[in-house]
């Protein structure tokens, strides 16, 4: 493809993405690849470069065009995403819309007019960010969360604020069953492709530069599968010991689900539960590639009794409870444009329900995990502080102990009584995670 027929396909992918604003973008992106079959490996990284470009700086473009009020266009995103961010003179942009066959038609009259007039209001400002810009689009966040990144970060907020605008890494998780990280890592290399350990997760890989790895043949054999160390932590930290029984409580697709099986080295019984059929039906083939065998998968539907009769039943309950993600949007920029707050009230509220839940399933000194991708304090510290008024059965274990107690090596990746990762701070996504133990009678 031309460089001309790329911004076409990206302004084009971006009109889908703005069909479907609810939708996850990445899944937009999926399905509008797989119906272009024709365009290559290279030219998709392009397009994506381009769109992906525009999505994760769309608070600041839209600021950009509402000055000049200009009416929000994929068209005119993908210009001044050119001229402000990738530093295009004028002139250039105007070339990348040369029309033809499969090329984006040349800008009206209007649209120039726009760009040019855009050009002159930058009086001198390079980049995207404007001193006059309020300070969540220069933070590129969105209003509703500054309260809760200004109580978690204090005056940390910008330097997070600037690592959640940065790529993310590819992380890998050894598999166990299979494996040690060492001998994965020694796999991997043989296939062109250099790792380093993860430096919290004894279980992790990561790579200095993203590279295809789910076509490796480490990848298909089962002896690594992809996994922030965030995510590893979190399966660390539920300490969860071969002979236990334990729930994944939110397992979807069963990725820390995977992670427990190897910790238990396939003995003892993992339930993986769900509210979704279509997550747990994609657990099958992730399962079977890595060779797990102590996984039932149980769907959780309204009325079901299955929470009832196995009450006091479990080892250990992982709770991966739904949240904003807002620790993931390095990963995820639409997820800034896609959550408000009417979906954090929705979740907090979701949230407590499903504490209050599991919390039955765990027996007298067992213990329930609970686990957010987020770093707001709304749906972390504060739904514990609600749970321990409701369940006085149950005290914090200290993060330290845990830690010790998990087999991590040396301090722990945080202070004080839980776990919080974040961009800046670990080079992870944003996770939380309390460990709560239930008091034995007497």
């Amino acid at each position: 493809m031309t460089p001309a027929a790329r911004l076409a396909a990206a302004i084009d992918l971006l009109i889908a993405l703005e069909s479907q604003p609810r939708r996850p973008a990445d899944a937009t992106a999926n399905d509008f690849f797989r119906a272009r079959r024709y365009i290559g490996g290279g030219d998709r990284r392009a397009i994506n470069d381009l769109a992906w470009s525009v999505v994760r700086q769309r608070l600041r473009l839209d600021w950009w065009l509402a000055r000049i009020k200009c009416r929000t266009t994929a068209r005119m995103l993908v210009a001044a995403e050119l001229l402000l961010d990738q530093s295009l003179d004028v002139e250039m942009v105007l070339a990348a819309f040369p029309g033809g066959q499969y090329a984006a038609e040349p800008l009206s009259v209007l649209e120039e007019r726009l760009l040019r007039q855009l050009d002159a209001s930058r009086a001198g400002i390079e980049g995207l960010v404007h001193p006059d810009m309020p300070e969540g689009i220069r933070l590129d966040l969105p209003d509703w969360v500054l309260p809760g990144f200004r109580a978690r970060f204090g005056d940390r907020l910008a330097e997070e604020a600037a690592a959640m605008e940065a790529e993310a890494p590819l992380d890998l998780r050894a598999n166990l069953l299979k494996t040690t990280r060492e001998e994965a890592a020694a796999a991997l290399a043989a296939e062109g492709i250099e790792t380093r350990p993860t430096p919290y997760s004894p279980w992790g890989l990561r790579l200095p530069h993203r590279r295809p790895v789910t076509q490796t043949k480490a990848f298909l054999e089962g002896l690594v599968e992809v996994q922030d160390e965030g995510s590893q932590l979190i399966a660390l930290l539920t300490d969860a010991r071969p002979g236990m029984r334990v729930a994944d409580f939110c397992a979807g697709a069963a990725g820390k689900t995977l992670a427990l099986a190897g910790a238990m080295r396939n003995r003892g019984r993992i339930t993986a539960c769900d509210v979704s059929a279509p997550r747990l039906e994609g657990a099958v083939k992730r399962l079977r590639r890595a060779g797990v065998d102590n996984v039932e998968r149980h769907l959780l539907v309204p009325g079901d009794r299955w929470a009832r009769r196995r009450a006091g039943q479990f080892d250990r309950v992982l709770v991966d409870a739904p949240c904003t993600g807002t620790g993931t949007w390095r990963r995820n920029p639409d997820a800034r444009l896609r959550t408000d707050p009417t979906d954090l009230a929705e979740l907090c509220t979701k949230q407590g329900e499903i504490l209050h839940s599991a919390a039955d399933l765990v027996r007298q000194g067992g213990r329930l995990v609970y686990a957010t991708c987020s770093l707001l304090p709304e749906e972390d510290e504060a739904q514990i502080e609600a749970f321990l008024d409701r369940h006085p059965d149950f005290a914090p274990l200290p993060l330290a102990e845990a830690w010790t107690e998990a087999g991590g090596a040396g301090a722990p990746p945080a202070e004080g009584p839980y776990l919080v990762t974040s961009p800046a701070r670990h080079g992870t996504d944003g996770f939380f995670a309390a460990i709560l133990q239930r008091k034995p009678v007497g």
